[in-house]
């Protein structure tokens, strides 16, 4: 038995993240050729936009598919960005597990340092070809071309070249060429343009241009001209923070103090607050916080997890407002009647989210309903049916405002959700549904229901409109008949009486 068991440990190994994904592309959303080129697509535009809205300029991004064969198409995306200094270029795309999002607790596209890095990997597992990556910062500096490939076993960048070039122009911003397998539809929801088009409704402050590769040329241009307000870094809410990821925050403070850790490290922790929970956890103030034992840490813990603290603060999120969610309705749905509404800020694990609800209704518009979902304005193409924002949708009494309900809404209407925080509770790495905490289903439930009551009673006055329409008409009808029998009773002229009554009616039309 010894022997064996020395037999099986020779053959563990440890793997690296990037080895993973190779093996389990499937998690990041590259599972069949479709969906595999739209995932390219998508995490190069999200790349593109959080940069450009970070560094406050309005995005400018195209977006060009070419068909190499079949089944192999050139992804180009290019944006006008602050671009990224050429010494970074390397591990912000080809080393997993880096970015400048994920230690920071502040609304944005990607945050799990996976996304893009994943689009180099699967194109170079698809077809050995290299990512290039063109990059300048502007103001005098030269465009940087890169040639990159991801070392799998170490999960580390690999440079095959590196091209200076001179930059007269002061071009900035950032430049991805990426050849992949996939396969090119235009006309289902899950397809490139309807991407690109739910991205242009929560994003009207955008400039996006798509040239596919069957001739398709699609261009939405900015409405807004003014980006939503920045929202700020915050640091993270004791609530919102699990045993593991508090022991290492202990292990690596440069705080000296408990105190001085507890009021440093965490939001809405003052020194009243973290006297108490030192108190309850038995542990002295002035303790260094790095020599706890884990008994210690534990009830620390479990000190603060008691405590009634304020929420964190909000400012770390950034809606769409109400505005801006019209105007990217309007953009896209000729509907007679639109409603937004967006909620207060609510909390979730201690994470500060906020839920944004938007209906276009009647006009041109066609049962059944259709339902968008966006994360952080990200639409949300695929999984519908796992996602908290549909279940909300499915959870609402439509009925009480006027709209029949068969599990969905059945009327001729859009509705748009989305879901803004500082950490996005994805259901799979893949980033496509969302996970249905309580705080969140009741936030988008009431979103639902407030947008619901606005439009319940502009389907009421239209049908008492309707109804009053219909008595007019057919007063109308019988106005000649009845100018006869008043005639007869009352002996004035038939057609006096008739004058009258038409007058009446055109009071009533009015």
């Amino acid at each position: 038995m010894i022997a064996k068991g020395e037999e099986l440990a020779e053959k563990i190994r440890e793997i690296s993240v990037a080895e993973f994904f190779e093996k389990n592309r499937h998690l990041l959303g590259y599972e069949n050729p479709t969906r595999s080129l739209l995932t390219v697509v998508k995490e190069a535009v999200e790349n593109s936009a959080d940069a450009a809205e970070e560094a406050g300029i309005l995005p400018d991004i195209k977006v060009e598919l070419q068909q190499l064969g079949e089944d192999r198409f050139k992804v180009i995306v290019e944006d006008n960005g602050p671009g990224v200094p050429s010494s970074k270029v390397p591990v912000a795309f080809a080393k997993f597990l880096v970015g400048s999002k994920f230690h920071r607790l502040r609304q944005s596209r990607g945050i799990q340092g996976i996304g893009i890095h994943g689009a180099v990997l699967y194109s170079q597992l698809t077809t050995g070809k290299p990512t290039k990556v063109v990059s300048s910062l502007g103001n005098g500096d030269p465009i940087h071309e890169f040639e990159l490939m991801i070392d799998v076993a170490k999960n580390e960048p690999l440079v095959l070249s590196h091209r200076t070039l001179p930059n007269p122009g002061g071009w900035h911003g950032v430049k991805v060429e990426l050849e992949v397998e996939g396969r090119y539809v235009d006309k289902v929801v899950q397809s490139i343009p309807e991407y690109l088009r739910q991205t242009a409704i929560v994003n009207p402050f955008a400039n996006l241009t798509f040239k596919g590769p069957n001739g398709t040329s699609l261009t939405y241009k900015r409405r807004v001209e003014e980006l939503p307000p920045q929202p700020k870094e915050i640091k993270p809410h004791p609530h919102g923070v699990e045993l593991g990821l508090f022991r290492r925050m202990l292990a690596n403070t440069s705080a000296r103090t408990l105190l001085g850790f507890l009021t440093t490290e965490f939001c809405r922790v003052g020194r009243t607050s973290a006297l108490q929970a030192c108190r309850l956890a038995g542990l002295e103030p002035e303790q260094s916080p790095r020599k706890l034992n884990g008994e210690e840490v534990t009830r620390l813990h479990q000190a603060l997890q008691s405590l009634k603290l304020m929420a964190p603060p909000t400012d770390c999120l950034s809606p769409l407002g109400e505005q801006m969610l019209l105007e990217g309705l309007k953009r896209e749905f000729k509907a007679e009647k639109y409603v937004a509404v967006t909620r207060p800020p609510s909390v979730y694990r201690g994470y500060p989210f906020q839920i944004e609800c938007g209906i276009a209704y009647g006009g041109e518009l066609t049962e059944p309903v259709q339902l968008l979902r966006f994360a952080n304005r990200v639409p949300l193409l695929y999984h519908q049916g796992d996602c908290a924002l549909t279940q909300a949708v499915k959870e609402v009494d439509w009925r009480r405002y006027g709209i029949p309900q068969d599990g969905f809404p059945k009327a001729p209407m859009v509705i748009l959700l989305h879901f803004v925080s500082v950490w996005v509770p994805f259901t799979t790495e893949g980033k496509q549904a969302l996970a249905s905490y309580p705080e969140i289903l009741k936030e988008a439930k009431l979103a639902l229901q407030d947008a619901g009551r606005s439009l319940s009673r502009y389907i009421s006055r239209k049908q008492r409109l309707k109804e009053r329409q219909a008595r007019v008409d057919l007063f109308e009808r019988y106005a000649p008949e009845l100018a006869e029998s008043l005639s007869k009773l009352t002996g004035k002229p038939k057609e006096e009486i008739l004058a009258y009554l038409r007058r009446r009616l055109d009071e009533e039309k009015g």
